[in-house]
């Protein structure tokens, strides 16, 4: 099966990162990831400056995204105003957001819940008539820092009125990586039998290291499209303790072995892991970035005898 992925390292992955990273070094990191065949990225965020200055450089960014006939570029693009900064940019998609949980929602968008939805009416009006798909996004969608739990019929029911806005593909946030197998797999099921005619991504993070078992449950659940980031950095500014996201490397590396096709080269995006590794100057959680990928052979002349 063919499992499509779309690349947020240059967003999500460094939107609260500490170690400052400069707009040339964003577009490099694109460039590689593009380069290892990957070909949709949420490439930046056209949030406000002052709320997340890490993607205050967001024009620039997509300016300089190298190929780009050959890559999808999306951005978030959170209300009117980072619209009409966009709309300029020839993105092919922008990213709606909001917050299943409302004491989320009054920290991220600084609005409740079905108010924030109300207020992308103009945006998708805006991006319907630049010829630009809108897709919709949920943040906390398997939990919230501040609530816990969000229940499963909470969630369906803000897909629904972001679909009755006219989203066809909705994003589903595990914000701060509490979700868990039998929790994804409830959850699509609700939301396919209740919006059949829309596409749910997972976007999934290993903040407690069941990202992957997430991704084998999504696929059993129908879910053929995913999230993740180079190196698996990343997390939200508005959500304490979240961490990053599944890596791609590592989700490459899992989806290849479980016999699905993602047009990437694993080999190419462990080089380009270790590459942002130089760049943010600490060790990155990828696992395949310290060990080798399954099936690697180890030269038996290199190993030591045992001593005794």
């Amino acid at each position: 099966m063919r499992v499509a992925l779309t690349e947020v390292a240059s967003r999500d992955g460094l939107q609260n990162e500490a170690h400052p990273v400069s707009t040339e070094q964003k577009i490099e990191l694109i460039d590689r990831v593009a380069r290892a065949g990957i070909r949709r990225f949420e490439v930046t965020s056209f949030v406000s400056p002052r709320a997340v200055p890490a993607l205050s450089d967001a024009e620039d960014v997509v300016r300089g995204v190298r190929d780009r006939d050959r890559l999808v570029l999306e951005a978030l693009v959170p209300n009117l105003r980072g619209a009409e900064r966009a709309a300029p940019l020839g993105l092919d998609a922008w990213v709606c957001f909001v917050s299943a949980s409302e004491t989320h929602s009054l920290a991220n968008s600084n609005a409740p819940t079905y108010e924030a939805i109300e207020r992308l009416r103009p945006v998708i009006g805006l991006a319907d008539q630049l010829g630009i798909e809108a897709i919709g996004s949920i943040a906390t969608a398997f939990g919230c820092p501040f609530e816990g739990d969000v229940p499963i019929g909470r969630v369906v029911d803000v897909a629904h009125r972001q679909a009755d806005l006219g989203f066809r593909t909705i994003k589903l946030g595990d914000t701060i990586g509490s979700a868990h197998p039998s929790q994804v797999t409830r959850m699509l099921a609700a939301l396919n039998q209740a919006l059949p005619q829309v596409e749910f991504v997972l976007h999934l993070h290993d903040t407690r290291g069941m990202s992957l078992a997430n991704v084998l449950a999504g696929l059993a659940a129908g879910g053929t499209a995913f999230e993740s980031s180079l190196g698996g950095v990343g997390g939200c500014p508005f959500a304490p303790g979240a961490t990053g996201n599944v890596s791609t490397e590592d989700l490459v590396h899992f989806l290849h072995l479980e016999g699905h096709e993602t047009g990437a080269d694993l080999a190419a995006l462990i080089e380009a892991g270790r590459w942002l590794e130089t760049v943010l100057g600490r060790p990155l959680p990828a696992r395949l970035l310290h060990s080798s990928p399954v099936g690697t052979l180890v030269d038996p002349t290199t190993m030591k005898r045992a001593v005794g």
